[in-house]
């Protein structure tokens, strides 16, 4: 009995740190408090190391002379289509259009049985389903996360 609590409080106490960091999780697939826990962490260090991360692109850019050229910022990647995932991105442009993007939702299809299409588009938000897109910034890397 007491252990069912102590499952039922950190899981809700998991899905409120989602709804707080604004990552949502698809109703329609079945979650472990393991997944909860994944994306919840994987948000944490995303926000945790955007900068050093941001400093290290910015520095392998140079080293190869593809210097990005405009202000740029590490933000989370919020991934849809076959499940959900949560990874992150470099994001370029001008500096207020890049202080305005909060993260980038990856829309994914399949194009036929040949192509499956990944569309990143930055937003001003951390929740995918109320959000605005932000014009003029565009996507300079995309950082896996290990699990």
């Amino acid at each position: 009995m007491m252990r069912n609590k102590v499952k039922k409080s950190l899981l809700v106490g998991a899905l409120g740190m989602l709804l707080a960091t604004g990552v949502a999780v698809q109703p329609v697939n079945a979650i472990s408090v393991g997944d909860v826990f994944k994306v919840g962490g994987i948000g944490f260090l995303v926000d945790r190391f955007a900068e050093p991360l941001n400093n290290f692109i910015n520095t392998l850019l140079i080293r190869n002379k593809a210097e990005v050229g405009y202000a740029t910022k590490v933000v989370p990647i919020l991934s849809f289509g076959k499940g959900g995932h949560i990874g992150a991105a470099q994001v370029m442009g001008p500096e207020d259009l890049v202080a305005q993007t909060q993260s980038v939702i990856q829309i994914e299809g399949d194009f036929g049985s040949n192509f499956r299409v990944k569309a990143l588009v930055p937003i001003d938000s951390k929740n995918p389903v109320n959000f605005t897109r932000v014009n003029g910034v565009g996507i300079s890397a995309v950082i896996d996360v290990k699990i």
